[in-house]
């Protein structure tokens, strides 16, 4: 496909924002397929090219918060295996499979996290008791969420989000931060039958993945040094605007 100069400048400059954001809150994909798609860039190979770009955030973030220790690598093989094995049947499912029912389904649910967040302002401030064992969440969400990331997508790292806050405990800066690395593994897992496919702008992926390193460093950054009230703020907004996306999508189009 042909492009202009400035067609190049707005593919890096969407990288650089939607990594900000997917690094924060998640939801990058918001803005960068909807770029990808205007630019005449087919639905197939603006998934996968998406795919491509989104890996190099989701990589960049995952390693800054491991580094700044609000997230371990130790004891991670776990969720990264059962996300590993969820999205690959996700990704062959989606080929075989129409996803029309979880479009009706996934709205209601984001509603769902949007309003008990929205209504719970001390959520997510603190770590607290577990109220579910770690491996058995591991299993459950790695299985169904990268299924579901696999087969689907919208709003995958809201539902890891909230699952780690509601069910394990954590705050929401370390459950952002573990969000980041079953991601990645969704990422790369569905990357690579996009890749198989042919279904992958190589140039342009790696360009937006450029914008996405930088985004997700800057984004993942201010999750660091910023308060959780911060972090709570950018969830509320991408998980409404992935709400009011997905809504609109059902009734226009």
């Amino acid at each position: 496909m042909d492009f202009e100069l400035y067609h190049y400048a707005v593919f890096l400059l969407t990288g650089l924002c939607a990594g900000f954001v997917d690094s924060i809150a998640g939801g990058g994909g918001i803005l960068s397929m909807p770029v990808l798609l205007a630019m005449g860039i087919p639905p197939h190979l603006a998934l996968g090219t998406n795919k491509l770009q989104a890996s190099f955030g989701s990589f960049t973030a995952a390693v800054n918060y491991s580094r700044k220790g609000l997230v371990s690598l130790s004891g991670i093989w776990m969720p990264v295996l059962f996300t590993a094995i969820g999205a690959t049947i996700g990704t062959v499912s989606i080929q075989m499979l129409s996803a029309d029912f979880l479009s009706v389904i996934i709205p209601f649910l984001l509603a769902g996290i949007f309003f008990y967040t929205l209504l719970t302002p001390q959520l997510g401030q603190e770590d607290r008791k577990a109220r579910m064992g770690k491996h058995a969440f591991y299993v459950a969400a790695g299985l169904l969420l990268g299924f579901y990331d696999g087969f689907f997508g919208p709003g995958t790292g809201s539902f890891w989000t909230i699952g780690l806050v509601l069910l394990i405990g954590l705050d929401l800066k370390k459950a952002t931060a573990f969000t980041k690395i079953v991601n990645f593994t969704s990422n790369i897992v569905a990357l690579i039958a996009f890749i198989i496919g042919g279904n992958v702008i190589f140039t342009i992926g790696v360009l937006m993945g450029t914008g996405q390193m930088t985004g997700a460093y800057l984004g993942s950054r201010m999750v660091i040094v910023r308060k959780v009230s911060f972090v709570r703020s950018v969830f509320l907004a991408v998980v409404g605007v992935t709400l009011v996306k997905l809504i609109w999508d059902a009734v226009v189009g």
